[in-house]
């Protein structure tokens, strides 16, 4: 019995010391201004606050604006459409609207560049087609803000449409029919009836979204708008003021626990979203109407992929060249090789965590469980960071003790290595994996712990002949997710790798940086096709939920 409690307690420690050794990071930041405040030096504070700050806040909250309108439209408009209405395309919309998922927003963003700038071939079309020439024409400018705007809402929308279009196909059939049974027409139901009850899941897609958007340095750098990230970049690296950083580091913290605190809130509020297992009947849409539904869930899809897929597609026929350069499959090879060590870490931190959390549910395991799974609402920058800190001062402890004892210096040893960077990535996307895990562990009931036990099997050989079999799948999709989302990552890449080491898509954004949009197109174009895996085993899986619905009741469609 001694024993049984000491193991017990040994793997609670186990559990808890590994969520605060991933939480490293984020209690550095808190820690270093903590002190500061403490020691009251606030010069560095009031300097960002009289020269950038209230920039940086203007053109944050602007872009948090323009974004929330953006997606929250788009999003819960062709979530609508395509749950409720029946027109052409409506099922191949269906899945085709998440493929801008696909799409890293900083690739979107040099696509457009090179297509509407004044060397592309938009506005030269206009003026061989109308012998323009410069200044006689206005032209919107898309390295700008609204540009920025756009390009995010364009790329990040599928995370509103997502999970509206879940709650829709869950929305009680007897309201909407009620609705209906009083001479409302389809947009009455949804303006009246459907947007009332799915406004929580309305607000956790867009609180998605717009964390995205604060954690975004690629987009908003290429096109010159100066937000946080963009700021913590220039404090560090062009000032060589990491304290200064740190600030502006924890300030955009507070932002993203504010969004986090107002996305629980508005699942707080969901007592009235009611639930039914009988879908509602659809509308049929004919003529002008179904016209009409048809391109408006066309345009998202249109200009949120097809077009920017096309350009990159188009820059990778020119470079050709590039696609037999052996400089191009080593930086394949560092990526996809970075990705799988990553998925690999994190996917196995991910089962020691849930099934840890699964055999000692105490109040104190689950909250670090919890907090160890913050880092995906946290910006990569941040991570970076307060990795920084934390591996430089333990890179100058070994160096100062191997003087000592050795007289030998051994150079840095962890920051500006591989290690940094998968401990940054095991840090930003734990939480996507531990989420898929634990809905695996969800479907497995604990009597057949109980009964294993019984037999005589220890906790690991539980998990290792009966869970991990049945977990299989989700185990097989959490290295999908993170390997991809390893793959994008690009500020934690940009300020954390190793001297001369590339990604493809460090290599992107360094050819875009230079003016040369068509070199950047062959890795953004590899980028983009990896990241259609994810996309198309979530298309599966909405499809399989659909065809499930549809089968438990045959649909009379209500002719609109």
């Amino acid at each position: 019995m001694l024993q049984l409690l000491r193991s017990k307690i040994w793997r609670q420690f186990s559990l808890v010391a590994t969520a605060v050794i991933i939480g490293v990071p984020l209690l550095v930041i808190c820690w270093s201004v903590l002190q500061l405040a403490t020691a009251q030096d606030f010069s560095t504070l009031s300097h960002l606050w009289q020269t950038v700050v209230p920039e940086y806040i203007r053109h944050s909250l602007w872009l948090l604006i323009g974004v929330a309108f953006g997606v929250t439209t788009l999003g819960v408009g062709t979530a609508w459409l395509t749950t409720a209405c029946r027109f052409p395309g409506q099922r191949l919309l269906s899945w085709a609207l998440l493929l801008p998922l696909a799409m890293p927003a900083y690739i979107t963003a040099y696509t457009y560049t090179g297509m509407l700038d004044f060397a592309g071939p938009v506005q030269s079309a206009l003026r061989d087609w109308f012998g323009w020439s410069y200044g006689d024409y206005w032209f919107p400018q898309i390295r700008s803000l609204g540009g920025a705007i756009a390009v995010l809402s364009l790329v990040l929308f599928p995370y509103v449409y997502l999970i509206t279009r879940a709650t829709f196909l869950q929305q009680s059939a007897t309201t909407l029919e009620a609705g209906r049974s009083l001479g409302l027409n389809p947009w009455q139901c949804f303006w009246r009836l459907a947007i009332p009850l799915a406004r929580p899941a309305i607000v956790t897609g867009a609180t998605l979204a717009l964390m995205e958007t604060l954690a975004d340095y690629g987009t908003v750098q290429y096109f010159g708008v100066t937000t946080f990230t963009t700021g913590i970049f220039r404090t560090w690296y062009g000032l060589g003021d990491l304290q200064g950083a740190l600030q502006l580091a924890a300030m955009l913290l507070v932002a993203v626990i504010l969004l986090i605190f107002i996305e629980r809130w508005s699942r707080s509020q969901a007592r009235y979203d009611q639930r039914s297992n009988r879908p509602a009947p659809p509308f049929e849409l004919r003529g002008g109407k179904a016209l009409l539904a048809s391109i408006a869930c066309w345009l998202p899809l249109v200009f949120g992929f097809i077009l920017p897929a096309l350009q990159l597609a188009s820059w990778s026929i020119e470079r050709s060249e590039v696609w037999l350069q052996a400089s191009f499959w080593q930086l394949t090879f560092n990526s996809f090789w970075l990705a799988f060590l990553a998925a690999l870490l994190v996917v196995v931190l991910a089962l020691w965590l849930a099934y840890g959390r699964r055999q000692i549910p105490t109040r104190l395991v689950r909250t670090s469980v919890a907090f160890a799974g913050l880092g995906y609402a946290i910006p990569g920058l941040v991570i970076a960071v307060g990795l920084i800190m934390v591996l430089t001062s333990v890179d100058h402890g070994i160096i100062a003790l191997s003087k000592a004892w050795f007289g030998y210096n051994p150079g840095l040893l962890l920051s500006g290595t591989v290690f940094a960077l998968l401990f940054a990535y095991a840090v930003r996307f734990l939480s996507v994996s531990l989420q898929t895990i634990q809905a695996g562990l969800v479907e497995i009931r604990p009597s057949m712990d109980e009964a294993a036990r019984i037999q005589g099997y220890t906790p690991f050989q539980v998990l290792r002949k009966i869970h991990l079999p049945l977990l299989r799948p989700s185990v097989f999709t959490a290295l999908i997710l993170v390997g991809v989302d390893v793959l994008k990552e690009l500020p934690a890449t940009l300020v954390l790798r190793p001297f001369d080491f590339n990604t493809l898509a460090v290599r992107a954004y360094e050819m875009a940086g230079d003016e040369r949009l068509a070199d950047a197109g062959p890795p953004a174009l590899m980028m983009v096709l990896v990241g259609l895996i994810p996309v198309i085993l979530l298309s599966r899986a909405m499809l399989k939920s659909q065809q499930s619905a549809l089968k438990e009741q045959d649909f009379v469609p209500v002719t609109a």
